[in-house]
């Protein structure tokens, strides 16, 4: 992924210095300066956090789809298809494993030799997911090996792992929601039952004159 351009770093770096002259004033003391000062330099690395966290979410979908494609690979294979035809079937459908399914599948209609589509996919692609997709396909097209069984035997290992990363992802959520609780809920339930009883002060108190 490359740098972004400098002309769109200045950019963001003239935002963000506009966005502080406003802030600015409501700081206390040199703070106001200090951010005069710091945050447009900031302002010239925002493009890349951007850049960073859309190939993320652009990696973390294309693998959550990696699964269903293998299980059409396989089929098509088993069906005495090629892997090319293969690609082209989940080329067909969206998001960015179609996308470059359908890259993979141009430069195959263009004579490029499948090594050499499965190189261009790996480097375009990084993780090992898809690398150890390419690795099966070539080992298949060298020694011969049955292949949809190995593809199915990845799907299923994808989505084991899918499966783990989501109940991992729980069990660190599950603490963080108790602490939700204990801070935010459990004091307003608190505070609605002594706004109750403040109230109700007068009848409460009748009981005891």
């Amino acid at each position: 992924m490359s740098s972004p351009p400098l002309p769109v770093r200045l950019g963001f770096a003239a935002v963000v210095g506009i966005l502080a002259l406003i802030v600015a004033p409501a700081a206390p003391g040199r703070l106001s300066w200090l951010l005069v000062a710091a945050l447009p330099g900031a302002g010239l690395f925002v493009p890349d956090l951007l850049r960073a966290r859309a190939a993320r979410n652009r990696r973390r979908r294309l693998v959550a789809a990696l699964p269903d494609a293998l299980d059409l690979l396989a089929v098509a294979v088993a069906a005495g298809r090629s892997p090319g035809a293969g690609f082209a079937e989940i080329a067909t459908g969206e998001g960015p494993l179609a996308e470059e399914m359908r890259i993979a599948v141009a430069e195959l209609d263009c004579g490029t030799a499948l090594p050499s589509a499965l190189d261009s996919l790996r480097s375009r692609v990084p993780g090992a997911e898809v690398a150890r997709l390419c690795a099966t396909l070539e080992r298949s097209r060298r020694l011969g090996s049955p292949l949809a069984d190995q593809l199915r035997r990845q799907a299923t290992s994808l989505r084991r792992q899918q499966r783990r990363t989501v109940e991992e992802q729980a069990a660190r959520a599950a603490p963080k929601i108790q602490l939700v609780v204990a801070l935010v809920l459990v004091p307003s339930v608190m505070l609605m039952i002594a706004a109750g009883l403040i109230a109700n002060a007068d009848v409460l108190l009748q009981g005891f004159r």
